[in-house]
């Protein structure tokens, strides 16, 4: 088993803060694991990892459709959450790259918005590859280069620090499910806000302040703040922030 970096570490730690009041701000988690759902149709009788399950919100969906579901989180206290949330029966710490279970062990692989914190992409789909069995689907939805934009030009205009993690294009993120048989597709979300402050909280509520290098994002100090308002372009009085959504759903052969 490979060693957890460091970077996970902190990975788990920013998300496991945010585990108590992640369901308050996880409008956009719920509405692309709904949709991811919908790519792969209504299951019964299926054994399911939800791998990233957060709180629980998708693994308690599959598992009323009448699933036996086994919740995968790398945060400890995430894995608390769904559990207080009666999620479901199994629950499971580990690392989508390196997957604590057997080889052909489950139907399905579920993961909404976990894979853009893998240090490889393609070594998680073929860990996910590696525990479906013939015939599962495995279903994943990530981000791509583009979302955030809005706040990646503020930033810009404010300073020239590193304030947010680069994402895969989605030709890159594309290019991973070419070995397999899938269906690929993207979508365009944007969300508007009526204040600056709105918005770094729900960042902040659903752990996405984490920087990969580990390097703070400065987002205390208040004439900073003022600048980063200022430099926002606004529609219709509100701050949109858009998100370019990948979903890939991999049939197991």
């Amino acid at each position: 088993m490979l060693p957890v970096t460091s970077h996970k570490q902190r990975i788990a730690r920013t998300f496991g803060r945010a585990a108590a009041n992640y369901d308050q701000h996880a409008g956009l988690q719920r509405a692309s694991g709904q949709h991811l759902m919908a790519l792969v149709g209504p299951r019964s009788g299926w054994t399911v990892l939800d791998a990233g399950c957060g709180t629980g919100w998708f693994s308690r969906s599959w598992r009323a459709q009448g699933n036996q579901v086994v919740a995968l989180d790398l945060a400890p206290d995430m894995l608390a959450q769904a559990r207080s949330n009666d999620s479901t029966c199994a629950y499971l710490a580990g690392d989508i790259e390196q997957l604590p279970l057997g080889e052909a062990s489950v139907d399905m692989c579920f993961s909404n918005l976990a894979v853009q914190w893998c240090d490889d992409l393609p070594r998680a789909l073929a860990e996910f590859y590696r525990v479906t069995r013939p015939g599962g689907v495995i279903a994943v939805s990530t981000l791509a280069d583009g979302s955030l934009m809005e706040l990646r030009q503020a930033w810009s205009k404010v300073d020239q620090g590193v304030h947010l993690n680069r994402f895969l294009t989605s030709m890159a993120i594309a290019q991973a499910f070419v070995p397999y048989r899938h269906h690929f597709s993207a979508a365009r979300l944007t969300l508007e806000y009526p204040q600056l402050s709105a918005l770094l909280h729900e960042l902040k509520g659903v752990g996405a302040g984490h920087l990969r290098d580990g390097r703070a994002p400065g987002l205390t100090s208040r004439s900073c703040l003022q600048r980063l308002d200022a430099a926002w372009t606004r529609h219709q009085g509100k701050l949109p922030l858009s998100y370019q959504l990948n979903y890939g759903v991999i049939y197991r052969e």
